[in-house]
């Protein structure tokens, strides 16, 4: 940028897109102070090395701006994890697993974890059956990312949401029975 150019001869292009042509970086720098604007390299690779007279800063604000807009349209995917017990209780199971149903309707994955204790890492069936019953009855909304597995004294699976194929029209049918009905 400006001074910083180190080369003999340069292409400049000016503010409005025309080309100027070939010449030496202090003429083309000369221009650019004469507009009140940068003398910019923007190819360095190109023979002669391509040069480009732009207000510098405006230009890096709407590269910064840019960024922050495509930031705003990306979902980020959080991992939320329940744990579960061996001797998990019926209600617990279910409280649980409606949590789940709505960490995955938000779009985020979710862990699920048999956490083990003491005389319980004898019986790691318990678990993979507590883990697979999980998986069986959330077929219809998650797929299972792994099968359960043991790591030191917890088992765990990971779920994601299935993938929506033509969802909707699953939901435009019951809203037109209703709109039939009234």
């Amino acid at each position: 940028m400006n001074e910083r150019i180190r080369v003999r001869e340069i292409r400049v292009i000016d503010d409005t897109g025309q080309q100027l042509g070939i010449m030496p970086p202090p003429a083309a720098l000369a221009i650019a102070k004469q507009k009140g604007l940068d003398l910019v390299e923007i190819s360095p690779t190109a023979v002669p090395p391509v040069c480009r007279i732009m207000d510098f800063g405006k230009y890096q604000y709407q590269e910064q701006k840019r960024t922050r807009e495509a930031k705003k349209h990306q979902k980020v995917i959080l991992v939320k994890e329940i744990k579960f017990r061996p001797k998990v209780d019926e209600h617990d199971y279910q409280f649980k697993k409606k949590h789940i149903e709505r960490f995955l309707e938000e779009g985020d994955k979710v862990k699920a974890t048999i956490f083990f204790r003491g005389r319980e890492m004898a019986h790691p069936e318990i678990g993979r059956r507590i883990l697979e019953r999980l998986v069986q009855d959330l077929v219809e909304v998650a797929v299972a990312e792994s099968m359960p597995r043991m790591e030191g004294n917890q088992m765990h699976t990971i779920l994601s949401r299935k993938p929506q194929g033509g969802g909707g029209k699953s939901k435009a049918a019951p809203a037109a029975a209703s709109a039939t009905t009234k």
